[in-house]
This record gives structure tokens, C-alpha cells and sequence, in this order.
């Protein structure tokens, strides 16, 4: 079964908007948990412009589903955070300070050495690490060699071709994906997936574990209400 993880960023940055706690975030997290989703989503940033370090504290106390934490490593207070609260899952993120939202993978190559000694902090810790990753064989093959558990192919360009030409659009993520598979790689995918784009997507990539999606699900959520949308994700998951 592909999980869907959800991330609740939106929902946080709605509340940081007013100050305070409305929308409440963790039973937000909660009520999304209880309408059937696998996993809960967090990218906290530096400037703590939407989730908040207390936020993952909290998560991480009451959720009982998995908790992936998403992230820049090279931010030591990023670090700090996940080594504190022990997620079942690390997804580590090469964001810029002040970056809006996430648009490139890791170049595993590169920095092969750097993520290496990351995947090692955290898998000691027995926490799974999963690298973000644009869907070219270099960087897969790469983030094998950091030893990281999985990788989570960066969905944009996917979701951006998606309605000029799908089958142009789902390529590159079908090799990427076999690539992946022969490489013992665990394979997540998210940025961009929505209601549109994601059966296809999985149907196409039927060895997929786990989607992250946040910003179209919160905005469905607006149309069909957070039950509802939670479902029809989990049936888009479906063959």
C-alpha cells in the first residue's frame, strides 16, 4: 500500500497569520490522522514561518501514525530538532534560508560526504532517512551511496507537464523509479501532487511508498471539507 502522508504546513501558516491557536494545529493533525491518513507531514524552517519547533514536540507526543519531518541538515537547530524527537522518518530537503518552497533535489554527488555523515546521525538513532531528489540516475545512484533508506522524488516538473502531455511528464519518474527499485531504494514522491495528477501518477509507479502532499490537499479541504478530501486522496491511491 502507498501511505499518504500529510502535510500540515498550510494549516500552520493559517494560524501564524492571526497568532494564537486557531486553527489548532495539533488537532487539525489529529482529526486528519482519524479520517485515515497514513503519516503526518512537517518542514519547519529557520524563521519558523509556519510550523514551529514546539509544533513537532507536540506532534510527536499525541500522533499515533508516522511523523516525517522535513528538512535543511544543514541547519544545526534542524538537527537538534530531529534528534530530540525521534520521527519515524527524516526527509532531508536542500533549502536555501528564506526559501519560499522547495524546487531542486540534493546533488548526492557533490555532497555525497555530508550526507553520508547525516544519514549515519540520524539511522543511529534508528530514524529512516529519505533524500529529496530530482529524478536523474546520477542522483539516485548517489543517494544510494549516502546510505540513506529512501528518496523522495521531486514531483514539479511532473505536475507541470501533467495536462500539456502526461505521458512526456511520467517518464523520467518511471526510470527513476526502476532505478531506484534495482538499487534497493525506498521510493516517496511529493511537491505539486493533487487531485488531477496523482492516480496517474501511481499507476504508474505501482512501488511508490509513501506521497507527501500539503499544499493542494489543505486548499481542497477549503471546497470538500477535511474528511472528505483525505478520502478521496486515499482513493486516488488506489488502482
Amino acid at each position: 500500500m502507498t501511505a499518504l502522508s500529510v502535510n500540515i504546513n498550510k494549516i500552520a501558516t493559517l494560524r501564524n497569520a492571526r497568532g494564537g491557536e486557531i486553527p489548532n494545529l495539533l488537532e487539525h493533525a489529529q482529526n486528519i490522522e482519524k479520517f485515515g491518513a497514513n503519516g503526518i507531514t512537517v518542514h519547519p524552517r529557520p524563521d519558523q514561518r509556519h510550523i514551529k519547533y514546539e509544533d513537532v514536540r507536540i506532534l510527536k507526543k499525541h500522533l499515533k501514525v508516522e511523523l516525517n519531518i522535513e528538512g535543511n541538515p544543514k541547519e544545526k537547530s534542524f538537527i537538534d530538532l530531529v534528534l530530540e524527537t525521534a520521527p519515524k522518518q527524516v526527509t532531508l530537503v536542500p533549502d536555501t534560508t528564506g526559501q519560499l518552497t522547495s524546487d531542486h533535489g540534493w546533488d548526492t554527488i557533490k555532497e555525497k560526504e555530508f550526507l553520508i555523515e547525516m544519514n549515519d546521525l540520524f539511522s543511529s538513532k534508528g530514524i529512516r532517512t529519505s533524500l529529496f531528489v530530482d529524478p536523474e540516475e546520477k542522483f539516485i545512484a548517489g543517494a544510494k551511496e549516502t546510505g540513506a533508506d529512501r528518496i523522495e522524488l521531486y514531483t514539479e516538473s511532473y505536475a507541470a507537464l501533467y495536462r500539456k502531455d502526461r505521458s512526456i511528464a511520467i517518464s523520467p519518474y518511471i526510470k527513476a523509479a526502476q532505478i531506484a527499485s534495482n538499487l534497493n531504494l525506498g521510493i516517496n514522491a511529493g511537491h505539486d501532487l493533487n487531485l488531477e495528477n496523482l492516480n496517474f501518477f501511481f499507476s504508474n509507479i505501482p512501488n511508490i511508498k509513501e506521497v507527501s502532499i500539503g499544499h493542494a490537499l489543505i486548499a481542497d479541504a477549503l471546497d470538500y471539507g477535511m474528511g472528505n478530501t483525505v478520502k478521496m486522496y486515499l482513493n486516488a491511491l488506489k488502482k
